[in-house]
């Protein structure tokens, strides 16, 4: 029997016990707590598990997504700042819409009214796909009466209309002039206090995304091996945990552990290689694009590049992959856009034949000419080496 009672700050306290189970919630208003609780004595009765008041009797979209918050907060699983912003913005778009109400009419509805307001194909067609994902998750894990159907046709609906399409894969490609440019600018200017023309040649050197750049550790670059530990690297099946070495290579026309070696002068008593924010460097590379007049060029262009050089010096697909992290090899060829002049440099290449396999990559790197290490410079000790002798 259900128990309500008011408390001294006003709000209304609900306690059930029955059949063995007890639970609780406080509520604003009196009849919130009554209908909550008849609820959940009716779920108790069938066998079925209690509802807490967050999510009890979801009747709109924007319950589903308060759903889908709560379960993935239970189990530790948080969502990135992308996706949180994408649902926040479609609980105001779609919040007050009732489940019920979730048509193929009115989800066709929201596409054109989205593309009125500027939103893109390829943005429309991933707010159908938080939506679907919304609807999936509260079919499936709590068996709520809704269907993935409507999506499903206004997806089909919006893409005849030509509201919905793929992304496009970036081809834009650097030149050296451009590369020369933007480096010797971030050098010269006096308010730049991050060494960003650095960081972005160890970007080329690397292929490594921005932020894997920011938080690379001391502690997990390996001299002997001459590799870097990429902690919780960008995977869209593995988001926590997917730790991955890259060997610190001299392919790109820049020398990845030269770079390092020039770092570590600087922040040597850090645990972080580059000890700076990511979208700083991001912004002030921007910056130097936009006082050089140099168009459409993005940070993240140069993991691009780096990949596209990797393949240029003669290394297998198999091969770069073990340097982006790309476990789809499908996936990685949109990274790699050659210029027709430079496979006549890479047939001619002796060290790599294309018929390579990947587990000679090893036995290929041995044979590079190794980048010569200035002998009164070397990498810090690991982090609690460093600790130990203070």
């Amino acid at each position: 029997m259900a128990t309500v009672f008011r408390l001294s700050s006003g709000n209304w306290r609900v306690q059930i016990r029955r059949k063995g189970r007890y639970i609780s919630e406080t509520f604003r208003r009196h009849k919130d707590a009554e209908e909550w609780a008849l609820e959940n004595e009716r779920r108790i009765d069938r066998g079925e598990a209690p509802r807490t008041s967050s999510v009890s009797d979801p009747t709109t979209f924007g319950h589903l997504v308060d759903l889908h918050f709560s379960d993935m907060k239970e189990v530790g699983k948080c969502h990135q700042r992308s996706k949180v912003f994408s649902l926040d913005s479609l609980k105001k778009r779609l919040g007050m819409v009732r489940i019920a109400d979730l048509t193929r009419e009115r989800l066709v509805t929201f596409g054109r009214d989205r593309a009125r307001e500027g939103a893109g194909p390829v943005t429309i067609g991933a707010d159908l796909g938080y939506v679907k994902t919304i609807i999936a998750h509260a079919a499936a894990v709590h068996g709520i009466a809704v269907s993935a159907e409507p999506v499903d046709l206004a997806r089909i609906a919006l893409k005849r209309l030509g509201l919905i399409a793929k992304s496009q894969a970036r081809d834009r490609r650097p030149t050296q002039d451009e590369l020369d440019r933007i480096f010797n600018h971030l050098e010269r200017s006096s308010r730049q206090s991050i060494p960003v023309a650095r960081i972005a040649r160890f970007a080329v050197a690397t292929a490594m995304r921005q932020d894997e750049i920011c938080h690379l550790l001391w502690q997990d670059i390996d001299a002997t091996n001459r590799t870097a530990l990429v902690r919780d690297r960008k995977d869209p099946r593995v988001k926590t945990g997917n730790h991955q070495k890259v060997p610190l290579l001299h392919l790109t026309g820049y020398d990845a552990w030269a770079l390092l070696e020039e770092q570590a002068s600087i922040s040597s008593r850090n645990d972080r290689v580059f000890p700076y924010n990511g979208r700083s460097v991001g912004a002030a590379f921007r910056r130097a694009c936009q006082e050089l007049k140099i168009v459409d060029l993005h940070f993240h262009d140069l993991r691009h590049e780096a990949a596209s050089r990797l393949f240029e010096a003669g290394l297998t697909i198999q091969q770069v992959s073990l340097v982006t992290g790309h476990r789809d090899w499908k996936m990685l060829k949109r990274y790699t856009h050659l210029r027709p002049e430079d496979l006549h440099r890479v047939v001619a290449n002796p060290l790599f034949d294309k018929r390579s396999d990947p587990i000679e990559f090893s036995s290929n790197l041995a044979q590079l000419p190794k980048p010569a290490i200035p002998s009164n410079t070397s990498l810090p000790p690991p982090a609690h080496e460093q600790k130990s002798a203070i």
